[in-house]
């Protein structure tokens, strides 16, 4: 791929797998909870109270940190996604603690007032930043919308253990069958198709198969990734005016926070 202006559009795919997004957790509503511990302690003595989460997906981290008592715009260029995070904000009572919004990062100005004290993007959304261009402009917009002293947090796939190996399967999950509730058995895992480009990217095929006993369905749905390594967006950050830069491991995600000076 080039490093043209034309964007990647992600939201076929999310769009399409939003009903199925919580298979690919071993325990959603654990997960929430974990979610809200982990940023809590990443905002200790950070004077927040108002984030935007520019890639809210199902809506993990903006439910967490609305129940937290935090000032919560979520935004994802997925309409699927949307009205599943609407769903569950819901659900979990705190549908009037968050506002949604439907934009990419890249549309961000268009849809959203700052300032904000933070943003975040979690579980795997900057990678379909395909080109060093949209990666540039992603973060600069993030820094605009940041009050002086605000900071972001990017938790994304680390890449790196991947790129040398050039791995082609990876296992999912196997939800067992429930026999009492006739429920089917559930089994996830993604092919990778790697694009040397540049830049290097990968396609991550999804599969879900459901059934039980002889009869089992599979459903494919792919989509691309750029194989970014945390250097690569240590870099773009200090290059977009980004301080106290640091990287965290946490799970099978990279998390890198930073700070707008003030």
């Amino acid at each position: 791929m080039d490093d043209s202006n034309q964007k990647y559009d992600t939201t076929e795919f999310y769009d399409a797998v939003a009903d199925d997004y919580h298979l690919y957790f071993r325990d959603w509503e654990t997960m929430l909870e974990r979610e809200g511990l982990q940023l809590r302690r990443w905002f200790r003595d950070r004077d927040i109270s108002r984030v935007l989460d520019a890639s809210c997906g199902p809506g993990t981290q903006s439910i967490a940190l609305a129940q937290l008592g935090y000032d919560v715009v979520a935004c994802d260029p997925s309409s699927g996604m949307l009205l599943r995070a609407h769903r569950h904000a819901t659900e979990y009572n705190v549908a009037d603690k968050i506002q949604i919004t439907r934009s990419d990062f890249l549309s961000l100005p268009d849809n959203v007032v700052g300032k904000f004290d933070a943003i975040i993007t979690k579980g795997n959304a900057f990678p379909h930043l395909i080109t060093d261009a949209e990666i540039e402009k992603a973060l600069h917009i993030f820094y605009d919308l940041l009050r002086p002293g605000g900071t972001v947090i990017i938790g994304m796939q680390d890449f790196e253990p991947f790129i040398e190996g050039r791995p082609r399967f990876i296992p999912g999950r196997i939800h067992d069958i429930d026999l009492a509730d006739n429920e089917p058995e559930i089994i996830t895992f993604d092919k990778w198709d790697w694009d040397e480009g540049p830049p290097l990217t990968v396609t991550v095929n999804n599969f879900i198969l459901k059934g039980r006993g002889d009869e089992y369905q599979v459903r494919k749905r792919p989509v691309i990734f750029r194989a970014l390594t945390a250097a690569e967006v240590q870099v773009v950050l200090l290059e977009a005016g980004f301080e106290n830069i640091q990287i965290i491991r946490d799970r099978l995600e990279i998390v890198m926070m930073a700070t707008k000076p003030d």
